[in-house]
């Protein structure tokens, strides 16, 4: 992920003011990703339940797996399609999320690879 996005120059413009460590939960595993002016500086598996960032979001690998496909099915194509449905959680301090939305969803969606959609997913 951190490669793919720092790579990607037009993710890392649209990041240029996101200066932030956000809680990225893939099954039992809690990833603290930190960013600075767009790009991702670190990613670190998290230990200690004190040890946390400004939002989290969390799914199943499954959901993930399915999320990340190049095609993904309904409901999982977007993380807030995922929401309603039960698929993932949201919680935290949710201002900087919703104020960088699209460019949490695509750097979230990188994982697709070449294969994602055309708009940066």
């Amino acid at each position: 992920m951190q490669k793919r996005v720092n790579a990607n120059k037009r993710l890392v413009h649209q990041g240029r003011w996101v200066n932030l460590t956000f809680v990225l939960g893939v099954g039992d595993d809690d990833h603290l990703i930190t960013i600075v002016a767009g790009k991702i500086t670190e990613i670190r598996q998290r230990h200690l339940p004190t040890d946390t960032g400004s939002f989290s979001i969390r799914a199943s690998n499954e959901s993930w797996a399915k999320h990340w496909q190049a095609l993904p099915p309904r409901d999982y194509h977007d993380i807030f399609a995922m929401l309603p449905k039960g698929i993932l959680a949201i919680d935290g301090t949710l201002l900087p999320l919703m104020q960088n939305l699209q460019y949490f969803k695509d750097i979230i969606a990188v994982m697709r690879g070449d294969k994602g959609d055309k708009n940066g997913g």
